[in-house]
């Protein structure tokens, strides 16, 4: 029953995650297009309330007029709508995923000795160890360099060098499943910290001198505006680490951090090309799309190193077609202990024939072709035995 129960908590707040992962990445994305579309009104009136860019947009059947000022109005007349539930929501949701389906199961999921050989309680510590002290050091460069076109770039290349440390030395203690989730889930913190300690305080201060009637201090939008363009960068390479245990090709790579920092390379260019695409196309300037091509080229550097060269030609040629007893007695020594009649885990039992016939499909997909079964490899499954696995799933899944 606790089973059960743990795969439905695991559906909904997976669900709920999600749902709430699109809204603060909408708005995030949304923003940032806007901020990059404005144009500096020349109307009079609009410089004289102290509007800095405005634009015209149309959807759903309708024209809106969205306006920027610089620091703040002088008055708000209608309800002033804060954007932070969004953040606030798919970090709670997916801290509650990660309890359920990671911490609450560390044995399986976090723990793999083959890695490091360590107690379920220290990996658990040592887990969410990874999500403060990440913040920590994350916030103390920033706060010790400041913000600004020359600060900013001594800060990125800071960030970066310390999520390349963290994505070595999560790979050296968690399984790599475990070790590529728990580096999206520290920058995923910190870009919902960044919400909760800077952005939107920063943003009430600035209301509370509008009510106050005293001059609005710029450095709070200066350090907002920051913080903000950090989580642009971090959102397309922490939605990968999110994605990334469904290829067990990649976090069961000998060597996955490797693989994990040039992805995320590679999603933070080509957000970069998107912002940078923005500024061009509003000033009339070329497609930035060397930025594209920086963005791709880490992908296609793993795509040549990660290809199965050995499987080509003469090799594929040579390879003897698997037997239903083969296959049989691989099922029967990787994954019985886990899919019997008794223990079925997800709902799955491969003890007879027929069950291993019907499963067939599951078993090419993620024991052949994306490698995340047996979990964490624990069974000690070859590759020539998932080769094998393959070739009969290709020969039509026979049990004669």
């Amino acid at each position: 029953m606790e089973a059960y129960l743990l795969d439905w908590a695991n559906l909904l707040l997976r669900w709920l995650h999600v749902i709430t992962a699109i809204a603060w990445v909408g708005s995030s994305f949304y923003f940032v297009w806007l901020d990059n579309h404005l144009i500096r009104p020349k109307s009079p009136d609009l410089l004289e309330k102290g509007v800095d860019g405005a634009l015209w947009a149309v959807h759903g059947g309708g024209f809106y007029n969205p306006q920027k000022y610089m620091v703040a109005p002088r008055k708000i007349h209608t309800e002033l709508h804060w954007f932070y539930w969004e953040s606030y929501s798919t970090w709670l949701s997916g801290f509650a995923l990660f309890t359920v389906l990671y911490l609450w199961n560390a044995t399986t999921f976090l723990v793999d000795k083959s890695v490091y050989a360590w107690s379920a309680q220290g990996a658990v510590a040592a887990a969410l160890g990874f999500l403060v002290v990440f913040w920590l050091v994350y916030d103390g460069i920033c706060r010790v360099l400041g913000a600004g076109p020359e600060a900013d770039k001594k800060v990125g290349a800071l960030v970066f060098a310390f999520i390349v440390f963290a994505s070595w030395l999560a790979c050296q203690l968690f399984a790599g499943r475990a070790a590529f989730l728990l580096v999206g889930a520290m920058m995923a913190t910190a870009m919902s910290a960044n919400v909760f300690f800077w952005i939107i305080p920063g943003q009430r201060k600035v209301i509370a001198a509008m009510e106050a009637k005293q001059p609005t201090d710029p450095v709070h939008g200066k350090r907002g505006k920051q913080r903000s363009t950090h989580n642009t960068y971090f959102t397309l390479p922490v939605l990968f680490a999110m994605l990334s245990n469904h290829y067990g090709q990649l976090y069961g790579h000998r060597h996955n951090w490797v693989i994990l920092v040039l992805v995320m390379l590679a999603g933070a260019l080509v957000r970069q090309f998107f912002v940078a695409r923005h500024k061009t196309h509003m000033a009339g300037k070329p497609e930035p799309w060397h930025w594209a091509a920086a963005g791709v080229a880490p992908l296609l550097v793993l795509i040549v190193w990660l290809a199965p060269w050995g499987s080509l030609g003469a090799d594929r040629q040579a390879a003897a077609p698997a037997t239903f007893a083969q296959v049989q007695a691989i099922v029967q020594q990787r994954c019985v202990m886990c899919h019997n009649e008794q223990l079925q885990q997800k709902g799955v039992a491969l003890h007879t024939p027929e069950l291993i016939a019907r499963h067939a499909p599951a078993m090419n997909q993620q024991a052949v072709v994306q490698k995340t079964m047996p979990l964490n490899n624990a069974t000690q499954i070859t590759d020539d035995e998932r080769a094998l696995l393959g070739r009969w799933f290709a020969a039509g899944a026979p049990t004669k």
